[in-house]
């Protein structure tokens, strides 16, 4: 698969909300093993990146590590980037910056803008109805009877992460405080058709999604029609957790296919 040009295809796995590098594991063993060069980044205060959220005062700067693997790529290689939830984000600002370097990009049960909104767009929707954590912050564990949180996509994934025992050790040390960044990116003006627009988009449904549920996840493609939209019927938000094969082979086609 990976090696059959003689040159490893080279991946870009990014992590969503509140985890780390440490999320993709499975996934990254499967596709090491099936020949291809993966990179993982922890974002800025994400995982062992050693920054302090508190300090951390726009996208950009949370984005940060990405980009630099990103900017860092030898002059003509191309990759493929995949985003996991609010990483859908990351990669599309990456994607904006330096469309020439990607190849592709794969979006997993993740926000995925328009080139006609603020990247604020999707994110507030989703907000809306309730799904996701109403503070301001993204709260590990946080009570979903509190008068200040609604049942959320990241309380669940918090609850669902605890449930995979291989992964203990990362989600009790690993698992911290993140943000959506929304006063910063309201005011950012929509990702451009030439850069973010321009780069060949795939969309992975995780039908039994309860956080970003399958129906928003197809609102977001019909906002943004993509080239392929791909399913795994029995995803949850953790697809690399719940079907680590499924989602291993999704991405093995999508970079198969790119140039």
């Amino acid at each position: 698969m990976g090696e059959g040009s003689g040159k490893k295809k080279h991946i870009i796995l990014v992590h969503g909300a509140c985890h780390g590098a440490w999320s993709w594991h499975k996934v990254t063993t499967l596709l090491r093993s099936a020949g291809y060069q993966v990179t993982a980044p922890d974002l800025a205060a994400s995982g062992v990146d050693e920054r302090r959220f508190q300090d951390l005062r726009t996208f950009t700067d949370y984005t940060q590590p990405l980009l630099e693997v990103v900017a860092s790529l030898p002059p003509g290689e191309r990759v493929v980037l995949v985003g996991h939830s609010l990483g859908g984000m990351n990669i599309a600002l990456a994607m904006d910056r330096f469309p020439e370097k990607i190849a592709a990009a794969v979006f997993v049960a993740a926000f995925m803008p328009d080139s006609v909104n603020s990247p604020s767009y999707v994110i507030d929707k989703v907000r809306r109805s309730a799904m996701i954590c109403h503070c301001s912050h993204l709260c590990p564990g946080c009570n979903p009877n509190s008068h200040s949180c609604m049942p959320s996509a990241i309380c669940l994934l918090h609850r669902q992460l605890k449930q995979e025992k291989t992964m203990s050790y990362w989600i009790d040390t690993q698992f911290g405080p993140s943000s959506f960044f929304l006063e910063d990116l309201v005011s950012v003006p929509p990702f451009s058709e030439s850069g973010y627009g321009s780069v060949e988009k795939v969309y992975v449904v995780c039908a039994q999604d309860e956080g970003i549920s399958e129906g928003f996840q197809r609102w977001m493609v019909e906002n943004n029609p993509v080239k392929v939209v791909k399913e795994i019927e029995d995803a949850d938000h953790m697809a690399m957790f719940s079907t680590p094969k499924q989602l291993f082979q999704c991405i093995c086609d999508v970079v198969d296919a790119s140039a």
